[in-house]
């Protein structure tokens, strides 16, 4: 499955170089809340766009899009369920000439293929839950489910999804170490008028 490689760009905390220092053997956990957190909120953003991008359903991106929190240094994984969608998923409609849907949110007829049985214009339920089949001979039967072509997997690592994985993490993992970093030391709660540049050169010192 295709995956999304992203090294971690930290020259932008060294201001807080000596934070990093006090905090000595909490880094880990400073790095792996930092991960999940941005990690999630680049899960979020992935989803909003692929209902656009995919023309799927957000509850059906919802299932099929999950991920797994790192761990005791183990990777944030943001992956995908699921293989060739089937086209009932895009909102498949039956018409004379076959079914229109619209996958990667582009509706397009294809021709032959049906949802329901019997003679225009009183055709049945086939009772398949909106499944759409073709023919695979000149027969009426061998049939089988028609596929989309379009896969989730491919998607995500894919044009707008890929880009909005990015730009979270590229906008979001610098300041939320910093904020975790903090967090561990104590000083998010300091009052009024604290430098934390003073704390952070007693730190060091």
């Amino acid at each position: 499955m295709p995956g999304i490689d992203y090294r971690v760009d930290l020259s932008p905390l060294s201001k807080i170089g000596n934070a990093l220092q006090a905090a000595g053997k909490q880094i880990p956990l400073v790095m792996t809340r930092a991960i999940n957190h941005t990690g999630l909120k680049a899960r979020t953003a992935m989803r909003r766009v692929l209902v656009k991008q995919t023309g799927l359903k957000a509850r059906t991106i919802n299932r099929a899009v999950k991920s797994t929190k790192s761990f005791n240094g183990s990777a944030f994984v943001i992956r995908s369920a699921g293989g060739n969608i089937r086209l009932k998923f895009f909102n498949a409609r039956e018409t004379r000439k076959g079914v229109t849907a619209a996958p990667w949110n582009e509706r397009r007829l294809y021709p032959g293929t049906f949802i329901k049985g019997g003679v225009f214009p009183n055709r049945k339920d086939l009772g398949m839950g909106g499944q759409v089949f073709e023919r695979t001979s000149r027969s009426r039967f061998p049939i089988k489910g028609k596929k989309s072509g379009l896969y989730i997997a491919n998607e995500m690592v894919s044009g707008a999804s890929h880009d909005a994985f990015y730009s979270v993490v590229n906008a979001d993992l610098a300041p939320r170490i910093e904020h975790e970093l903090y967090r561990v030391l104590g000083w998010l709660d300091r009052p009024s008028g604290t430098s934390r540049g003073s704390d952070l050169r007693a730190a060091a010192g």
